[in-house]
């Protein structure tokens, strides 16, 4: 089967600074990918290449076989490519319903005529509840969105990042902002509606417990470049990963023990 998403050899210079250096990368339908790296490693940079916010110098992305280098970001969002940011993109001073009909307006306009129709349609009304039950904020429905928790921010930002009904999903930070004891919850809310949708899923995260919970693979960059393509359970625990991007912080003392322990028994079952 051909990858929805096939990104070859770009890179991306700004003067002297490489941002992104040979970058390679074949995505299948349904995956769900997670994109890890420190600072400044690229991932971002790789993020708005594919979505249209960067054109390479060099190379080629691919979506679904055509080829969508350099293209606009909302052209690219009409072909099935749509994405969240780490800071939610919301009307402030809109509910969260009035919220997700103006997405859905906006989604809905190809032309000056139909940007005209009444925004308030039956139809239009219907897929703004069922989303707001599927993303479970309709609670919220008719409160301001400058008052809600910050998770119920995401859950709206990522809600409407949907309702152009994309293929390729991609997230920044999705769990940036949000508690500890909220974390997993939200993922959890997330991950289950983004399955019942069937969207191919990245996204960047620098908490690696969301990492190895949710992911079925890992790219993890380092100055522009990814350095390991893998599994979360091989990911994790490769070295270069461990010194370049999980670096002294808890979370890597995890996954340095967990390394050992696997290195461990490999020698064991080695004997």
């Amino acid at each position: 089967m051909s990858p929805i998403l096939e990104v070859t050899g770009i890179n991306k210079t700004f003067g002297a600074v490489t941002a992104a250096k040979d970058i390679n990368v074949s995505v299948a339908n349904d995956e769900i990918i997670g994109i890890i790296g420190a600072n400044g490693a690229g991932k971002t940079t790789f993020v708005n290449m594919v979505t249209g916010w960067l054109e390479p110098t060099t190379g080629s992305i691919k979506f679904d076989g055509r080829d969508i280098t350099g293209m606009a970001p909302r052209r690219i969002t009409r072909l099935g490519i749509s994405r969240s940011f780490q800071v939610a993109q919301v009307f402030s001073t809109a509910t969260v319903f009035d919220n997700l009909m103006i997405a859905l307006g906006i989604a809905e306009t190809t032309s000056i005529l139909s940007a005209l129709r009444p925004l308030r349609r039956a139809g239009l009304e219907q897929r703004a509840d069922l989303l707001l039950k599927r993303y479970r904020i309709d609670d919220y429905r008719d409160a301001v969105a400058s008052t809600l928790p910050q998770g119920v921010r995401k859950l709206l930002d990522i809600a409407m990042a949907m309702v152009s009904e994309p293929r390729i999903l991609l997230l920044d930070e999705p769990t940036s902002g949000i508690s500890v004891e909220e974390k997993f919850d939200l993922m959890d809310i997330v991950m289950s509606a983004l399955k019942e949708e069937g969207v191919t899923v990245l996204f960047v995260e620098h908490d690696m417990e969301i990492v190895e919970r949710y992911v079925d693979r890992v790219l993890a960059f380092y100055q522009g470049e990814i350095i390991c393509d893998a599994p979360p359970s091989e990911a994790l625990i490769d070295p270069k990963v461990i010194e370049f991007v999980i670096g002294d912080e808890p979370q890597g003392q995890m996954m340095r023990e967990k390394a050992a322990l696997h290195t461990g028994s490999g020698e064991t079952s080695d004997a």
